[in-house]
């Protein structure tokens, strides 16, 4: 019978977090905007990254809202929800009403639901950044997103 490694929570620079979101993630590179991260570690290694910022969406950017802009495990079990419930409880003692995130359309959320995230919009965001007077490539899933919330209340 393999010993269940304790998983615990530690700092994490921005340089960092990033150097893992690159080697781990799904569908998203690094990061840009930070406020904060935070990365669990299961005695060995670290397993896990989250990043949090102001909220990407200029109407949601009230001052009092955080965004966790990215969360990234190796597959550790249960490493996702204490990461999100750890960014929560660091953004509250800040001051922080409320948190929110984004995922696929296609994800399930249930490491959001074991945190106590509540779904809010199951038609969020999604699509292309390419205009016809801007092009880009896009190098993100373009697909429908839902956004997640946890308030003070």
């Amino acid at each position: 019978k393999r010993k269940k490694k304790m998983l615990r929570r530690e700092p994490i620079t921005l340089r960092k977090a990033n150097a893992f979101i690159k080697q781990h993630h799904r569908h998203h590179s690094s990061t840009r905007g930070w406020k904060f991260g935070i990365a669990v570690n299961d005695g060995e290694k670290i397993v896990g990254v989250a990043v949090a910022g102001r909220p990407v969406s200029r109407m949601l950017d009230d001052g009092y809202t955080l965004e966790v802009t990215r969360c990234c495990t190796d597959g550790t079990r249960n490493a996702c929800s204490m990461l999100y419930n750890s960014i929560w409880r660091a953004g509250k003692e800040m001051g922080y009403r409320k948190c929110i995130t984004y995922i696929l359309k296609g994800e399930g959320g249930h490491s959001l639901k074991g945190a106590g995230w509540k779904m809010v919009d199951d038609n969020a965001g999604g699509g292309s950044w390419s205009r016809k007077n801007r092009k880009r490539i896009d190098k993100h899933p373009t697909e429908k997103k839902t956004r997640w919330e946890i308030t003070n209340g």
